[in-house]
């Protein structure tokens, strides 16, 4: 089995994971929320925040530039596909377990969208990790 269409759609994936926090703010009212936080706590989040788009975005460029070494043909991308299996599956007790039901409930199609996307994009990069696909 072809796994790098499979790791395209990861990269999509991604893409869109680091999409959603463009509209984030405006649904979850950052500005409202960080306006009752110290000035530091308020620099961290924003910095942070903008971090982790880099990070999704640079994930997603690996999936779309280096596909065949994250599907197994190098012992690095096995390695990068192994961390990025842990980083996309912590996501899913995540969501599930410490973020506030009630919230989750007042936006259950976007809940269940994100938890697909981490389920997918946790199989897929353990399926590329431990070489499944051959």
């Amino acid at each position: 089995m072809n796994l790098i269409p499979w790791l395209w759609a990861a990269g999509f994936l991604q893409l869109l994971i680091a999409s959603a926090n463009f509209f984030a703010p405006r649904i979850l009212h950052y500005r409202e929320n960080l306006a009752r936080v110290s000035p530091l706590v308020r620099e961290v989040f924003i910095v942070q925040n903008v971090y982790i788009v880099l990070v999704l975005l640079g994930t997603a460029g690996l999936c779309f530039a280096f596909g065949a070494d994250l599907a197994g043909g190098s012992r690095l991308g096995r390695c990068l596909s192994g961390f990025l299996a842990v980083f996309w599956g912590l996501r899913v007790p995540i969501q599930l377990f410490c973020y506030d039901r009630a919230t989750r409930r007042q936006y259950p199609v976007f809940d269940l969208l994100f938890l697909s996307a981490f389920v997918y994009l946790s199989g897929v990069f353990v399926v590329a990790a431990f070489g499944l696909a051959r």
